[in-house]
């Protein structure tokens, strides 16, 4: 096993499978609830994180996991008291970026390689990080597992959820909380700037053919994980940055799901 560990496209294509089947269930959700953008924030936030583990010599994942936690808690306390959700979210976006990036520009006696960050570095992946990787990718996946019913039924009809027992702002938690552990794992692989792109994409590209939740949720894994090792692949072939090769591949699968889409649509007209 160890060997087998050894060689860093190994490695690099486990992170990347990691990501992708942690990201399909929870992308699902984002689409569904149609939180692109909190997605979105969530990710830029993390980049305070890395300032915060780098200033204290900490775990990146640590500090990147509370980091977004906080920014979530900030939105949700928010959210309500005047400001649009958009609105709050692109300030909250953009500014937690400016401000994270600045911080760690700022840090002394630290190497820093923002654009590893930014977008990713998936061929440096080491042991270590394959077991977060892999241990965050478990936590959601069982996190998702067992909330399954009770996220569903908030996603789908908060007031019924209600009536059921269900608490919808507890669901919304749990699903703040799994978001908050992709972003930390994801950001060694695809970076902050496109986190948000593997969160959404293959999720959207499994939708039109899907006919039931936990089918959509399955497609999307396999469309992430067939983007991660196709974008490695071809980064490795062509020379070019792994993290937006994997985006651009799960963007070409979104442009082809579109396609057959319309033409079955209109096959059938």
């Amino acid at each position: 096993m160890s060997v087998f560990l050894d060689s860093f496209l190994m490695r690099a294509a486990l992170a990347g499978l990691g990501v992708a089947l942690a990201a399909a269930p929870l992308g699902c959700f984002v689409v569904w609830r149609r939180m692109a953008y909190f997605g979105d924030a969530t990710a830029h936030a993390s980049i305070m994180g890395v300032a915060l583990a780098l200033s204290f010599s900490m775990s990146i994942f640590v500090g990147v996991l509370a980091v977004c936690l906080i920014m979530a808690t900030t939105i949700s306390t928010l959210s309500g008291r005047g400001y649009a959700m958009d609105t709050l979210l692109g300030v909250i976006a953009h500014s937690s970026l400016a401000i994270g990036l600045i911080a760690v520009s700022l840090i002394q006696d630290v190497r820093v390689d923002l654009m590893s960050y930014l977008f990713g570095d998936i061929l440096a992946v080491n042991k270590t990080d394959l077991m977060v990787i892999w241990g965050g990718a478990l936590l959601v996946l069982v996190l998702i597992w067992w909330r399954w019913s009770g996220l569903l039924l908030s996603t789908l009809n908060p007031d019924l959820a209600r009536a059921s027992g269900i608490d919808p702002k507890r669901e919304q938690l749990i699903l703040t909380l799994a978001l908050s552990v992709v972003v930390a794992v994801a950001i060694k692989v695809v970076g902050v700037l496109l986190i948000a792109a593997m969160l959404i994409i293959p999720a959207a590209s499994a939708r039109p053919f899907a006919n039931t939740p936990e089918r959509m949720v399955l497609i999307a894994a396999c469309l992430g994980g067939l983007a991660a090792l196709g974008g490695l692949q071809a980064s490795y072939h062509f020379d070019t940055p792994t993290g937006p090769s994997i985006v651009c591949l799960a963007a070409i699968f979104f442009t082809a799901s579109g396609m057959t889409h319309w033409i079955k649509t209109r096959l059938h007209a």
